[in-house]
C-alpha cells in the first residue's frame, strides 16, 4: 500500500498491488514451508523415526501450486510499473534488481527445488521411512539438506526483492 500513496492510483491500481503483494507473500511461505519441511524429514530421517502424517501429506505427489505463485509476482510487478503513469520504468534500477532477484529465485525453484521435492514426495510415496529396505538415509538427509538451503536461498530472495520495492533505491 506504500506504493499506492505515492502517488494518484486508481481502484485497478491497488487491485493489482494487492495482488502482486499476496502472490510474494503466498510465495514465500511457500517457500519456507519447503525448506522446513525437507528439514522435518532429515530429522526424522536421523533420528531412525516414522514419518508423520503432516510430512506424509506435505509430501504427498503432485505439483507445489503454492509455490508457483512465483510466476505471478513479475507479471503483477510489471503490470504495476505500467499502470504508475510514468512513475516508474523498467530502467529504474530497482525494478531491474527486483526483476532480477525473482530470475534468480524462478530459476533455482524451477530447475533445483521443485524437482528436489519431487524426489522427495516419490521416496516417501515409496515407503522411504525408519526400516525400508529401499532406504538410504544418507542420500536422503542430503537431498533433505540441499532441499532446505535452496529453499532458503529462495527466501533470502525474495526478500531482498521486497526489501527492494518498499525502498525504491534510487527511485
Amino acid at each position: 500500500m506504500l506504493a499506492a500513496a505515492a502517488h494518484e492510483s486508481s481502484a485497478g491500481y491497488d487491485i493489482v498491488l494487492v495482488a502482486h503483494v499476496l502472490s510474494a507473500v503466498v510465495a514465500a511461505v511457500a517457500v519456507g514451508t519447503a525448506a522446513g519441511s525437507a528439514l522435518a524429514l532429515r530429522a526424522a530421517l536421523r533420528a531412525d523415526r516414522p514419518i508423520g502424517s503432516s510430512l506424509e501429506r506435505y509430501y504427498r505427489p503432485g505439483i507445489n501450486w503454492a509455490g508457483r505463485t512465483l510466476m505471478l509476482v513479475p507479471v503483477l510487478g510489471v503490470a504495476l510499473v505500467f499502470m504508475s503513469g510514468g512513475q516508474w520504468t523498467m530502467a529504474d534500477p530497482w525494478v531491474s534488481a527486483g526483476l532480477a532477484l525473482w530470475l534468480a529465485a524462478a530459476i533455482v525453484a524451477e530447475s533445483l527445488l521443485w524437482p528436489a521435492e519431487r524426489r522427495l514426495q516419490a521416496d516417501v510415496a515409496a515407503g522411504v521411512d525408519p526400516g525400508s529396505p529401499n532406504r538410504s538415509v544418507e542420500l536422503h538427509v542430503l537431498l533433505c539438506i540441499r532441499t532446505a538451503a535452496m529453499g532458503i536461498g529462495i527466501l533470502v530472495a525474495l526478500v531482498a526483492a521486497t526489501v527492494l520495492m518498499v525502498a525504491k533505491p534510487g527511485g
